[in-house]
């Protein structure tokens, strides 16, 4: 069970078929929606106003989301945020991908089906229209999306879908081994086929 605080009578909210880590924290106005997948680590602080996570969105090890009190604070459905990323008081629309230790600022709108490269700044108010990559700091707009890029977006959603579901089915506590067992089988995810697997 993650670390669910109410604060000021309000309680985060779980979908039963979503999946967060029992390392996350989730306080106050937070909503976590169908199929999500939420990483050990991650911080959602909804005690300025409401963090919504769409269906099928997932959120990483470690992001943090923060917002404003006049103001909800949305990853849309399928959205993408990568590890260590912040979104704070900004959207993240539908299918859209935030990178890893990106940083999403206030009143920020992030369009769908775009894309946020691995470290970029995108200043508060910054507009991303749909289907462009925005990279650097503070972020700009590099290229725009093509149909084989956001499929390549798609896919990366679509694993952790399925690892939200394997976790619900197969996530236990337990203590480490102190030895590798002989024959130790490798777990390439049930769900999740490396690219350099894939054919």
């Amino acid at each position: 069970m993650p670390n669910v605080f109410k604060f000021q009578g309000m309680t985060p909210v779980i979908d039963p078929t979503a999946f967060v880590y029992p390392t996350a924290t989730l306080i106050g106005d937070v909503i976590v929606g169908p199929g999500v997948f939420v990483g050990p680590g991650a911080s959602l602080r909804g005690d300025f106003g409401r963090l919504i996570l769409g269906e099928g969105s997932n959120f990483q090890d470690n992001c943090i989301m923060h917002g404003f009190p006049d103001r909800d604070t949305v990853i849309g459905e399928d959205g993408h945020v990568g590890h260590g990323a912040i979104i704070h008081g900004a959207n993240v629309g539908r299918n859209a991908l935030v990178g890893m230790n990106a940083v999403v600022l206030d009143y920020a709108e992030v369009g769908e089906e775009a894309m946020i490269a691995a470290g970029a700044v995108v200043r508060g108010g910054t507009i991303i229209p749909r289907r462009t990559l925005w990279a650097g700091i503070p972020a700009k707009q590099i290229k725009e999306m093509s149909d084989s890029d956001v499929a390549h977006k798609e896919r990366g959603t679509r694993d952790y879908q399925n690892l939200a579901q394997l976790c619900r089915q197969h996530f236990h506590a337990t203590k480490a081994l102190s030895a590798v067992e002989p024959d130790r089988p490798r777990n390439y995810a049930t769900a999740i086929t490396p690219k350099h697997l894939s054919s």
